[in-house]
């Protein structure tokens, strides 16, 4: 029996060696193929010897125990060892399906988890200034008196000569890239990136003037943020944020990032999942601060609603406050005579690389440097806020699809700043300012295309805005409409068409009129009609 023993058993190790070496060839193969990588075969096989080694572990263990005069010999049934052959090909395929090894044309899983995103605009504008509007000496008399609602054009030059233009038209190319990924790092993270064209000291545009001498542009930061949603209903977000309100330009520019943390919540109600409550707050640093205990901050809250009141009727309202702090300005004493400014002078102005024009403004130097005539006498003028900002903001918007495939779109916003109090300007700045207001109001409707995205598509809008001098602060209010800021009235017709796929020409005009005096002088007005015509490629 010994001889047939050894012939079974040398049968039974032939037959084995025959799977062993069918799997490798198998692997091998597949690598040959392109379709696994050497790293990839070397550790499936590594993971197949394991596991046989562990089953004859097992198998030898659960033995009974060799009394050294018994040969046994180890039977593979066919349909094991087939079974043993399905189970390592099928392993193979399956992880080759789910990495897409070697399929043509396609990336790793992962990139499918990268957006990137972004858009070149190339702009001509027009500024037509009103032939009416004051001369440049009267802004710079208005900064001498200590008031002004136009900080940039009171400036003047050694001679004392204006520096500021307020008749002569201006015509101009710019030109906007922006190129952004989105990242969903996991199911409840998400994280983003945005590089944009522009001053790096302007929040309000993206646009690149031509004209430079041929000089490189720079790309800035624009959004950095990470995003947590665990659940469907709730989100924050963090770091240089996109704008986390419902609102229109009236208070905020379209091109404005917040940088802070905003928490949104929004969640269908019970009985009508087409209405669906939302609510935002946010904390956003405005100025850090070594010197003071406390920086300059803006906070906001908002709760509102959307409601599907119909198939083909959208509706959404929200109501919002905004708070900001540390932000109005006062006479600035730490200054002294013979010895000069402290380290905290300066810090209730309003700088001019953060205002646009508008808000009224006055004087923060400390008498003592006016008394000394430090630097040329009124040319280191520090210019404050004199009003508080605390506006609040009522935002409405109504869709309309039933002429399909067309939509009309009716959006309005009222701000009205609840901080605005002349008496309390006057006790804090010594100045008694018996105009300029604390209200806006927008009302816009836009017919057309829902998005023009694909080459005939069309939108037209017509839009009034009146805002107040000091309703909002015109840091971050729209940058286009009077040469920007707040302070204007007037109306912005637009015209958009879609020339191919994500290509599009766009037409505006801005006609705008101040409202109160820029000047602080009676009679005074400003007036600017712009032109915007856009060639803009998304991708």
């Amino acid at each position: 029996m010994a001889p047939l023993a050894q012939t079974a058993h040398a049968d039974e190790r032939e037959s084995l060696e025959q799977v062993r070496q069918t799997t490798l060839n198998l692997i091998e193969a597949l690598v040959d193929q392109g379709v696994l990588t050497r790293a990839k075969a070397d550790a499936l096989i590594a993971q197949a010897r394991d596991k046989a080694a562990a089953t004859v572990a097992a198998a030898k263990a659960a033995a009974p125990q060799d009394d050294g005069k018994t040969q046994r010999v180890v039977y593979v049934p066919q349909a094991v060892r087939d079974q043993i052959r399905a189970e390592i090909k099928e392993e193979v395929v399956t992880q080759a399906r789910a990495e897409r090894w070697g399929v043509p044309n396609t990336l790793p899983e992962w990139i499918d988890r990268i957006k990137v995103d972004g858009d070149v605009r190339l702009r001509y504008a027009s500024d037509r200034l009103g032939k009416g509007n004051p001369d440049p000496v009267d802004y710079v008399a208005g900064g001498i008196i200590g008031l002004t609602r136009a900080a940039d054009l009171s400036r003047f030059n050694s001679s004392l000569a204006p520096t500021g233009n307020t008749r002569d038209g201006v015509d101009n190319w710019r030109v906007r890239a922006r190129l952004g990924i989105t990242a969903q790092v996991t199911d409840t993270v998400t994280a983003g990136l945005r590089l944009a064209t522009g001053s790096q000291t302007n929040r309000v545009s993206t646009n690149q003037t031509l004209g430079q001498n041929f000089n490189k542009y720079q790309f800035s930061v624009d959004r950095a943020f990470v995003k947590l949603q665990p659940v469907e209903w709730f989100s924050v977000s963090g770091g240089r944020i996109p704008n986390p309100w419902f609102s229109t330009d009236l208070v905020w520019d379209e091109d404005l990032n917040f940088e802070g943390l905003a928490l949104s919540a929004k969640w269908p109600a019970a009985r009508d999942a087409g209405f669906v409550p939302f609510a935002t707050l946010g904390s956003f640093p405005l100025r850090e601060d070594g010197h003071t205990a406390n920086g300059r901050w803006l906070h906001g809250a908002q709760v509102g609603f959307q409601w599907d009141a119909a198939p083909r009727s959208r509706f959404k309202l929200g109501l919002a406050q905004y708070v900001y702090t540390n932000i109005a300005g006062r006479r600035d004493n730490d200054y002294e005579l013979n010895v000069g400014p402290g380290a905290t002078y300066g810090q209730y102005a309003y700088s001019d690389g953060l205002r646009q024009r508008g808000n009224t403004l006055f004087r923060t130097n400390a008498q003592a440097q006016l008394d000394s005539g430090d630097d040329g006498y009124y040319t280191s003028t520090n210019w404050g806020l004199a009003s508080k900002f605390r506006p609040l903001a009522i935002t409405a918007a109504a869709e309309f699809s039933q002429f399909d495939p067309f939509r009309v779109l009716v959006s309005a916003e009222y701000v009205r700043n609840m901080a605005y109090d002349r008496k309390e300007i006057a006790r804090r700045t010594g100045w008694a300012v018996d105009d300029g207001s604390r209200e806006g109001w927008l009302l816009k409707t836009t017919v057309g295309s829902p998005e023009v995205r694909e080459r005939g598509d069309w939108q037209a809008s017509i839009a009034y805005r009146y805002l107040g001098s000091d309703a909002v602060l015109d840091a971050f209010t729209d940058s286009d409409f009077g040469l920007g800021g707040t302070n204007n009235k007037g109306y912005i017709l637009g015209l958009t068409y879609g020339l191919e796929r994500n290509t599009t020409l766009g037409v505006r005009w801005l006609s705008a009129d101040s409202i109160d005096s820029p000047t602080f002088f009676p009679g005074d007005k400003f007036s600017v009609d712009t032109l915007q015509v856009d060639l803009n490629v998304r991708f």
